[in-house]
């Protein structure tokens, strides 16, 4: 049994949401995703020629997964079938995958099982697919918005095909929101509307990227528009901010884009560029990010990628960290953006870090003797039978209060974990450094 047949186009109910009346079932009515589905492109010849092979279509809501697998159920001549991972379980699967050996047994036939949100099957229900989709049995196409390296199990991943779904550009989003509105059989080409130039730009932005979203706000703004003397609905851009007031953002606080964006934050002030740093913290605040766990990343950052450059930068993002636990958002979001700020325009060292962790390798690699006598504790009566301590030499008897002595063990006496860097602060260290050597 095809299970979108119930879904067909031509079936659809009259208050069915636009965004489900509207969903293309050819590739020539498909809008976006050139990369993968553009003219000659992999996705779109297999489509055509009816060579699907095992999927995984993965990216935000509202980027045209299911539309595609949609496409795929009304060209195909294998048997199509279908599960949701939120109300399907082990039971279903291994029917579908018993019907798709009698059909391949009894009449050659291929069957393709399209799982949306395929990253909601635990680890036991993706196994069960395994089996069947190594031998051919069902070809499968899942649909996620999570990225499936980390989300799907990765015996799947690796007989798939990854395709990564973008967000909709705005040019994308007005060519949808015009052929709906165009649209005598399943749009809104039965009212008269005239939509501006500005409403629809807007609605385009605020969905941003999303084609669900985008059409459900214009049929929102269609049938809660009275007509005009004229018999006209006109959605100006008043109309339209009332119908979607918020832009969208994909971002969920487990998911792939929380990650995504956290990275672009770091590697922004890592970067030196105070503009996208802001962006991105502006982007993280605005979806409900914890503000506390921005002044984390924050506070890492400042030893990480400034360090000795600059030390003062740990002690702000410090502070920064006390004042946010303090005060709380909103006003939580001004030393935020003075610290990620801070960070982002101070010189950059990541020499502790390379250092520390040079020494961790060697700790967990490198056999030593052990701690050199003259440096091991002589605070007990004892200490000096067993030569502890014997030769040390106390830094402040000596000018500049420096002596040199061997502080490493004797296996790792040549070793330097800590390699200033000609920045900043740590240029003096450096200077400092080079110049008790010479002595």
């Amino acid at each position: 049994m095809d299970l979108f047949t119930h879904s067909s186009q031509e079936e659809l109910d009259a208050s069915a949401p636009l965004a489900d009346r509207m969903r293309p079932t050819t590739l020539d009515d498909f809008f976006g995703q050139e990369e993968i589905v553009g003219p000659d492109r992999l996705l779109r010849r297999a489509i055509k020629a009816d060579r699907i092979q095992s999927l995984i279509l993965y990216g935000p809501p509202g980027t045209g997964k299911t539309t595609l697998a949609m496409i795929i159920a009304n060209t195909t001549s294998s048997e199509f079938e279908r599960l949701n991972a939120v109300t399907s379980g082990i039971k279903d699967i291994r029917e579908i995958i018993k019907q798709a050996k009698e059909r391949r047994r009894m009449y050659q036939t291929k069957t393709i099982l399209f799982i949306d949100e395929i990253h909601r099957f635990n680890k036991s229900q993706q196994d069960a697919l395994l089996p069947a989709v190594e031998k051919g049995i069902i070809i499968l196409i899942g649909a996620t918005t999570e990225n499936p390296y980390f989300e799907v199990n990765s015996p799947l991943v690796s007989r798939s095909r990854v395709f990564e779904l973008k967000p909709l550009t705005k040019d994308n989003l007005k060519q949808i929101l015009l052929k709906a509105l165009d649209d005598t059989e399943q749009g809104l080409g039965d009212y008269k509307v005239d939509v501006t130039q500005e409403a629809l730009e807007h609605i385009a932005e605020m969905a941003n990227g999303d084609a669900r979203i985008a059409l459900n706000a214009l049929e929102l703004a269609v049938l809660t528009t009275p007509e005009n003397g004229t018999g006209i609905k006109e959605i100006t851009l008043k109309v339209a901010e009332e119908s979607i007031q918020q832009r969208s953002l994909d971002y969920d606080k487990t998911g792939d884009n929380h990650y995504d964006t956290v990275s672009a934050f770091i590697k922004s002030m890592r970067g030196s560029d105070p503009d996208a740093t802001l962006y991105w913290l502006a982007r993280m605040i605005e979806a409900g990010e914890d503000p506390k766990f921005i002044a984390r990343r924050i506070l890492v950052h400042a030893a990480e990628d400034v360090g000795n450059a600059d030390p003062q930068a740990l002690t702000v993002a410090t502070s920064t960290a006390r004042a946010v636990e303090y005060i709380g958002l909103p006003e939580a979001r001004i030393p935020l953006a003075q610290a990620a700020v801070y960070i982002a325009t101070a010189p950059k060292s990541n020499s502790a870090i390379k250092g520390i962790d040079q020494a961790l390798k060697a700790v967990r690699s490198e056999t030593v003797s052990g701690i050199p006598n003259h440096l091991k504790d002589t605070h007990y009566q004892e200490a000096e039978k067993l030569d502890r301590g014997i030769g040390y030499k106390y830094p402040y008897n000596y000018p500049q209060n420096y002596v040199k002595q061997q502080y490493l063990p004797d296996e790792l006496a040549k070793k330097r974990f800590y390699k200033p860097e000609n920045q900043g602060y740590e240029k003096k260290i450096k200077k400092f450094l080079d110049e008790l050597k010479k002595d």
